[in-house]
């Protein structure tokens, strides 16, 4: 079963025990992934990756918007957009911790023979399919440019 059809169970099981942050939330994800497959001139349907993908980038936006509402005063707001991210969390794949990605960034400088911050494209094109719905990708980005510039 693909990841899709196991949000779509697990929206099914969310209605039937009248979890409503749940369900909200996997109608959010399932829209998303929907609007995905449409966009573009012929609709097609998204493989795990590209799930995940979409994923990645709702999981993103709950985060960011969770750190607005906190800065504004909004801890209702922010606690229910936490609570999002955590169950879109749990179809996500385990995040790697900085020390993976630090390693990962050896090998890829190694790789490539990356010699400065000039080379940084060379390293994140190696990185970005390791990574991919792994790290986000602001901390892989810092990670990289303080590599690259000499510090580690």
């Amino acid at each position: 079963m693909g990841l899709k059809e196991t949000l779509q169970t697990d929206l099914t099981e969310a209605i039937r025990g009248r979890n409503e942050l749940t369900s909200g939330t996997i109608r959010m994800v399932l829209t998303a992934i929907t609007n995905e497959e449409v966009s573009g001139k012929e609709a097609r349907k998204l493989s795990d990756a590209e799930i995940i993908t979409v994923l990645s980038r709702e999981a993103k936006k709950r985060r960011e918007a969770s750190e607005a509402f906190e800065a504004a005063g909004r801890a209702d707001k922010a606690a229910t957009e936490k609570a999002e991210g955590e169950v879109i969390a749990k179809y996500l794949p385990a995040q790697l911790s900085e020390d993976d990605v630090k390693k990962l960034i050896a090998a890829a400088i190694a790789s490539t023979g990356a010699a400065g911050p000039g080379d940084m494209g060379k390293v994140m094109g190696v990185l970005k399919p390791q990574v991919a719905g792994k790290a986000d990708g602001g901390m892989v980005s810092t990670l990289v440019k303080a590599a690259l510039a000499g510090g580690n």
